[in-house]
């Protein structure tokens, strides 16, 4: 897999595919597959993968590792990469090895592609839907448990952006966090002390806002990223004028293809969609034995 076009993922992914593949592995294969094992061993055999509708290909790595990890000796011939457009009824890969392993790997590694394949699918319809405005589509943490990483390079190669990593590598600063704080102006003050520490390292502090008011409490604190949360197309374009480049300003809520051009339009920098990751159609494939 070439992960030069995904940068700030690219150093973690090799590890985490491993990591995502023996749990998934380990949880259907478990003592070993007793199907399989009607098969003689040493059987060689060959299989195709064809995508029964039209998609943005991902999770290639994952396919493969699948594979891999059952039988070293397996190879396999990609006719389309991660991030490219598929279409109905197209050969994406075919697969060579033993049909035991081709058998016992095949559910494990459809579900990484048809999952990944999804998430990148409808990230591209709503970076298409926005196309001719300024504004980014970008993710959340609302992915599947264990499979941040997978998801989030998944929306990449459907041409998103991605959000914090973790609550670990920015700080978001939410409603339940300035009322613990006192005010937006106390939590701002917290958050640039803790992110300048010397053993910290923060990409950015964010604060989350509810209406005008306390758009203008957070530009006061100082802050240069603001979410717009469930806020009218008016009040978001109120946003943009009141900010004029001072902050860079995200809208989240009420986020759907019916919706997504609107709120671009009004001149947010970025829109956040939950459902990216957390409500996945995956893509129809099936693997065919030769």
């Amino acid at each position: 897999m070439n992960t030069s076009a995904f940068p700030e993922l690219s150093s973690l992914l090799q590890e985490e595919i491993e990591r995502n593949v023996s749990a998934a592995l380990a949880e259907d294969v478990g003592s070993g597959d007793l199907t399989a094992q009607l098969v003689p061993a040493g059987v060689l055999t060959r299989a195709t993968v064809i995508a029964r509708e039209d998609a943005i290909l991902c999770g290639t790595a994952w396919f493969t590792q699948c594979f891999k990890a059952l039988d070293p000796d397996i190879r396999i011939t990609w006719y389309a990469a991660d991030g490219e457009r598929v279409v109905a009824q197209q050969n994406l890969c075919e697969i060579t090895g033993t049909a035991r392993s081709l058998l016992t790997g095949e559910r494990t590694a459809l579900n990484f592609l048809q999952m990944l394949s999804g998430v990148a699918t409808k990230t591209r319809e709503f970076v298409d839907a926005v196309i001719g405005t300024q504004t980014q589509i970008v993710d959340t943490r609302k992915t599947l448990p264990g499979l941040r990483l997978a998801q989030k390079f998944a929306v990449q190669c459907g041409g998103g952006g991605n959000h914090r990593f973790g609550l670990y590598d920015a700080i978001l600063i939410k409603e339940n966090h300035i009322q613990a704080a006192g005010s937006i102006a106390q939590a701002m003050a917290e958050a640039k002390k803790l992110a300048g520490g010397r053993h910290v390292r923060c990409k950015f502090i964010q604060v989350e806002v509810e209406n005008l008011d306390e758009l203008n409490q957070a530009l006061a604190a100082g802050a240069k990223m603001i979410l717009l949360d469930n806020m009218t197309l008016e009040q978001m374009c109120d946003a943009v004028a009141i900010t004029a480049g001072r902050a860079l300003l995200e809208a989240s809520g009420n986020v759907n293809l019916l919706t997504v051009r609107g709120i671009a339009e009004t001149g947010v920098n970025r829109i956040s969609i939950g459902g990216l990751t957390k409500d996945v159609h995956a893509l129809d494939l099936s693997m065919r034995f030769q």
